[in-house]
This record gives structure tokens, sequence and C-alpha cells, in this order.
């Protein structure tokens, strides 16, 4: 594939996933805890583009679901009506950035049938829906925790690198121990100390500092490597010579050289932070219902049951790793043109 093609998938993909995540209420059909209990474990709803008589559709059209006879959570599709697809329509209120309120939608169905993309949980809620809002949340935690722990090693690598001596050693060992440390069993902690019911901001809160503060060590070592390098060469010597201050120097000269590394590694540390949170949350000791997170939209398969017969309840699991392998592909991107710069 040739390179910038491949550039700009990646930044297409990249812009796609988070614009579609940080703004569900237009791409949900449903609020996230909006209930259908006539529909529990209802299976992703089948579009059609070709009616009973044979005749195709341009836009598709769903049938409505029914309770099946043989037993409870099977359905059957009520093939005597015709429920059209609808593009932008107007729906359920959500809020865009906190300020606004809305109501458009990009897909709702016409009554009485109902669009379940990725089928329902237990309680009869939309589980395209709730993997939207949950990514939110998830997405959100992987990022703010990841920009807290690149400041903070940032920080600390510049202070390391540019100054040495016994500061060095003490960052240094400090970032040893850090990196020691079994990061899960650490919040495992952290969380245990805290009340055990808490507000969902706060556990958001939480949860995102001590992750951010677990992840500092990585970055700290990187970037004290890069400024190492970077304090030595001429035009760093040049601007010392000449007068400029330790703070001018390190802010014009040493901080953009560790851009590079910082993006890269910021790559890397959102898809660990992001399980860190759904690996809290998929425990009971993250975000809790009936917020959605992707952490605790898998904890129903801990149920043996839902494990066994709900195929689609595995489908926020898939979408978590196709995110993860678009951050990876983003950290082999941002890696080569690093090492192009470099050399």
């Amino acid at each position: 594939m040739n390179t910038k093609w491949r550039n700009f998938t990646l930044l297409l993909a990249l812009v796609g996933v988070h614009l579609v995540i940080f703004f569900p209420g237009f791409f949900a059909p449903y609020d996230f805890a909006e209930q259908h209990r006539d529909f529990a474990f209802a299976p992703p709803t089948r579009m059609h583009f070709v009616d009973q008589t044979g005749k195709p559709h341009l836009l598709p059209f769903v049938y409505p679901l029914q309770p099946s006879a043989d037993g409870i959570d099977d359905y059957t599709e009520d093939r005597t009506r015709e429920c059209r697809v609808r593009l932008f329509v107007s729906g359920p209120p959500y809020q865009v950035l906190g300020f606004w309120t809305l109501r458009l939608h990009l897909l709702g169905v016409e009554a009485p049938g109902e669009i379940f993309l990725f089928g329902t949980d237990g309680f009869g809620r939309d589980e395209w829906s709730r993997m939207l809002y949950g990514g939110r949340i998830s997405l959100a935690a992987g990022i703010l925790a990841a920009a807290a722990a690149l400041f903070a090693g940032a920080f600390l690598g510049l202070l390391s690198g540019f100054y040495g001596g016994w500061l060095d050693a003490a960052i240094m060992r400090l970032a040893e121990l850090f990196l020691a440390l079994p990061w899960l069993y650490l919040l495992f902690a952290v969380r245990a100390v805290l009340p055990l019911h808490i507000k969902t901001t706060d556990a958001f809160l939480i949860l995102v500092g001590v992750v951010g503060l677990v992840g500092w060590a990585r970055p700290a070592r990187l970037v004290r490597g890069i400024v190492l390098s970077a304090k030595e060469k001429n035009f760093v010597l040049a601007a010392k010579a000449m007068g400029a201050s330790n703070a001018h120097v390190l802010r014009v000269h040493v901080l953009p050289e560790t851009y590079g590394v910082l993006l890269t590694t910021a790559a890397l540390l959102v898809p660990q932070f992001i399980l860190a949170e759904v690996t809290l949350s998929f425990l009971g000791l993250g975000v809790g219902e009936p917020i959605p997170s992707w952490g605790n939209l898998l904890a129903e398969l801990q149920k043996y049951s839902v494990l066994t017969s709900y195929w689609w309840m595995y489908l926020p699991a898939i979408a978590l790793v196709l995110l993860f392998v678009v951050y990876q592909w983003a950290s082999s991107v941002l890696q080569e043109k690093f090492a192009e710069v470099r050399a």
C-alpha cells in the first residue's frame, strides 16, 4: 500500500472512531439506559432489502420482533408488517459537550419496529447504544490517564536528563520502583481502601489519576534518553554559550526533540490504560451501573448462561480489539516517521 494512502486511511480511521465514540448520542438510536423489557436478550436486528413479494428496496427495512412460542428469549419476525429504517430522525434527547440538548439521530425505525444493531442485554437495553456511550467512558479514561502519565513523565524526564547528578539518580530510582510495581494489584489496593459505593464521577477521576500515576515511569526514562542526547548537540551548546537560560534551552531547543517519542508512547499507552479501566469495571471496581463502560458491558459474560447462549454479547470485546489494532497501527506509523526524522 502506498505510504501516503496508508497514512490517510489511518487518519480517517482514528478520526472516525473518536468521532463516533465521543459523540454517541447522534449515532446511537436509543439512550444507554432505555429499557425494552419485552425484548430481553433479543438478537441483532436483521436488515432486509427484499420484501415478501420479492420486490427490492433501496433503503433497508425491518420486521417487528415478537416473542416466539418456543420459549423465553426466543423471537420471530412478524413478516406481515414492514418498518422502514430512516436516516436523520428525531429520537431521545441527548447532550453534546454538556451544553446543547439535541434529538437528531443518525438512524431510526418506524413503529412498531425496533432496531437493535448489536442485540439487547437482559434488561432489553440496546447494546449498540450502550457500547457507544460506554466507549466514551473507556476511551476518555485511557486518553486522560495517558495525558497525565506523559505530562508527569516528560517533566521528570526533562529534569533528570538535563540537570543530572543526584536529581537524575533520585528520579531514575523512583522510576525503577514504579516499573517494578504490578500496576493491576496497585489499582486493586487503591480501590480496596475506598468506600464500596462512590459516585461514578469520583470513581472515574480516581481511576484516571491512579492509572496515570502508575504509568509515568516509562515515558520519563524515554524522555531522559532523548534529553541526554539533545543537550550535547551543537545548537544547544551554542544557545548556552550565548547566555540562554536553562528554562529557555529546555523549552525552545530540548523539549521539541521529545515530541516524536511522546506521540509514539501516547499511541501505546492509551490502549494499555483503556484495558486497565476495562479490567477494573469488568471486576466491579471501576465505573458501575447504570453508567456503561466497556468493562461492565463485558461483565455480563461472567454469567454462564450469557456466555454460552448470546453470542452478540461478545461484540464489545471485538470492538475493543479493533480499537487496539488502530492504535497499534498509529504507533507503528509514528515510529517510522520518528526514525526517518532522526536519521
